[in-house]
């Protein structure tokens, strides 16, 4: 369906399962390339969807000066956006716990900024989604953090997990964003690429 990019090699820029299984889905040929300690820092200024944006662009020049001409490269970045703060990656079992705690019962957002960079182009967007959880108990939360793998996920959840199916009572947007990846407006960006 994208036979506009059949003559781009397309770089995915992340070590994630989830945007690989996405992509993946969207029927695109592609090849994962990771540089080790691409800065995820962003200005205290910044807002909600915001954030996201500016990380996937500054992974996005990380990388530039490394493509090839016909290479297109796809970078991305999500946040759990709660109270006006971010909740990124926890560090330890005991912050994921307390991710969960303060999203129990409550709504929050889902901000993910995607780059689509070549060598002479670069264009980005970002997507956010509504997520309402149910109110978990502490021994859902204690089961969930003790089985799963919270610290590698914005929030300390994956919505396609056992935390997901009992938690989560409400999306508004896109499911896959959550995940990490909007693919249907990614999908609608690549097939708005002109052929090179």
């Amino acid at each position: 369906m994208l036979d506009n990019l059949k003559n781009y090699r397309i770089i995915l820029a992340s070590n994630s399962p989830r945007r690989k299984e996405l992509l993946s889905g969207l029927g695109v040929d592609y090849e994962v390339r990771t540089l080790p300690d691409v800065s995820e820092d962003y200005p205290d200024t910044l807002q909600g969807a915001d954030i996201p944006l500016y990380i996937a662009r500054e992974k996005a020049e990380a990388y530039r000066p490394l493509l090839q001409e016909n290479e297109l490269m796809i970078t991305a970045d999500t946040i759990v956006w709660l109270d006006g703060r971010v909740l990124g990656k926890p560090q330890d079992m005991a912050a994921a716990a307390q991710m969960l705690r303060d999203l129990s019962g409550r709504t929050h957002e889902v901000f993910t900024g995607v780059c689509l960079t070549t060598s002479c182009w670069q264009r980005s967007f970002s997507v956010g989604t509504e997520v309402r959880f149910s109110a978990l108990a502490d021994e859902e939360i204690e089961y969930y953090v003790q089985r799963f793998h919270p610290l590698d996920k914005a929030g300390a959840y994956g919505v396609q997990e056992w935390i997901g199916y009992v938690g989560v009572e409400h999306i508004a947007g896109s499911y896959f964003n959550v995940m990490g990846l909007p693919v249907q407006r990614l999908y609608r960006e690549l097939k708005s690429i002109p052929c090179l």
